[in-house]
């Protein structure tokens, strides 16, 4: 998609340009990489040159954070886990009795976690359809998916308990449960169900009672909230696009003329910002910086701290305005990283549901996992390139 044709054309522009026939230019920071001088006439010359590159290759070759290394050990070790734990299951026994016993707890243990489905038609009630209120459809919409989800669960979770206690016949699809749970994994058919998520399942558990607290304050409250938990939306698009929809039945504009600029809110604003609504769009909270972190005291994205993987972001105001209105972003069309008559000096964070960041490709142009772009503010003397190269992103959720 056009995020990958962004990441691939900004490292390559290190390589394939003009300045790389200079003497003095290198392709990292440190001057450790470089191309051969262009006088290298020999074979060996060449050998020689690359035994004197370093045996491991940094992160900085790639334009990568020195806290790149922490993430590819912990990837390699959740890899590792994750390959013993699926060997492990092929020798668990399902008539094990302590396995069983622990399952069945487990079961009971979450059954009794989950609160009943919520009752469509009162909240209908309650938040009716309205022109200039779209936020009372999303809601409705989000409380029908969690119906869903919470249906598979208790049923399966019903089911499985007869099952291990020889009421009925195991099945393969209650058999697979079993196994996921004993493990601490997300079964499939919760997974398939619900929103995406890397959690192990007792995170997963406490996430989806979080995200079922979220809309039950919102009912109780009777009105929509002040700063929306974005991350606890079954369909975030929804939500976006009611916020749009909002702005332009306010104002009779078509809803395709109008977008969203961004505004990081200060500690101050975030204060009053708990307890007043904006004027315009939505505040909204719950995201986490990858690759980079937030300067809250230059208000720019800056160097992430060594050994600081993700940093929680302050709120941040969806402000809609007409598209005319919204700046331009300063950049490389080629590059895709804007426009040659841009004044913004912002870089374009995508926003994804997970950390894979990877997705089916929808009919949209886009990875079922973005969700989409938001304008950082960033010094006006670094271009977006560094940030891209860094892999800078904001997630909706930590894997853990």
């Amino acid at each position: 998609d056009d995020k990958d044709r962004r990441c691939i054309l900004n490292i390559l522009d290190d390589y394939y340009n003009i300045r790389i026939l200079e003497d003095s230019y290198k392709f990292s920071p440190s001057g450790t990489y470089y191309a051969p001088d262009y006088s290298f006439n020999t074979l060996d010359m060449y050998k020689e040159f690359v035994k004197n590159l370093p045996y491991n290759e940094g992160p900085e070759i790639f334009g990568l954070h020195d806290n790149a290394n922490i993430t590819c050990a912990l990837n390699e070790t959740n890899l590792l886990l994750d390959t013993v734990l699926n060997i492990q299951t092929k020798n668990i026994s399902t008539s094990s009795g302590s396995n069983d016993s622990i399952v069945i707890d487990l079961c009971i243990d979450i059954e009794n976690k989950l609160p009943s489905n919520y009752d469509i038609e009162k909240v209908l009630l309650q938040f009716p359809v309205r022109y200039n209120e779209s936020m009372n459809t999303v809601l409705v919409q989000e409380l029908i998916r969690f119906n869903k989800l919470l249906v598979i669960m208790k049923s399966s979770l019903f089911g499985l308990q007869k099952a291990i206690k020889g009421l009925v016949v195991m099945s393969d699809s209650l058999e697979q449960m079993l196994l996921s749970m004993s493990i601490g994994k997300v079964p499939s058919n919760w997974s398939k169900a619900a929103y995406p998520s890397l959690k192990p399942l007792g995170s997963w558990v406490n996430d989806l009672l979080d995200r079922l607290s979220f809309l039950q304050q919102w009912i109780d409250r009777g009105e929509s909230p002040c700063v929306y938990w974005v991350s606890g939306f079954f369909f975030i698009q929804a939500f976006i696009t009611g916020t749009l929809q909002n702005f332009a039945r306010k104002h009779s504009i078509p809803i395709d003329k109008a977008e969203f600029d961004y505004r990081i809110l200060t500690p101050t604003e975030m204060t009053i910002a708990n307890t007043e609504k904006p004027l315009e769009g939505a505040y909204i909270r719950g995201l986490f910086m990858e690759g980079a972190r937030w300067d809250s005291d230059q208000h720019i994205i800056s160097e992430s701290y060594p050994r600081e993987l993700y940093m929680e972001m302050p709120y941040i105001h969806l402000f809609p305005k007409e598209r005319s209105l919204v700046p331009l972003v300063k950049g490389i069309p080629e590059h895709y990283t804007g426009s040659v008559y841009g004044t913004a000096s912002v870089y374009m964070c995508p926003v994804y549901k997970t950390s894979l960041r990877q997705g089916v490709l929808s009919t949209t142009g886009h990875s079922t996992n973005f969700v989409m772009f938001i304008r950082i503010p960033m010094n006006k003397n670094i271009s977006q390139k560094h940030w891209i190269k860094r892999g800078v992103a904001l997630l909706t959720q930590l894997d853990t």
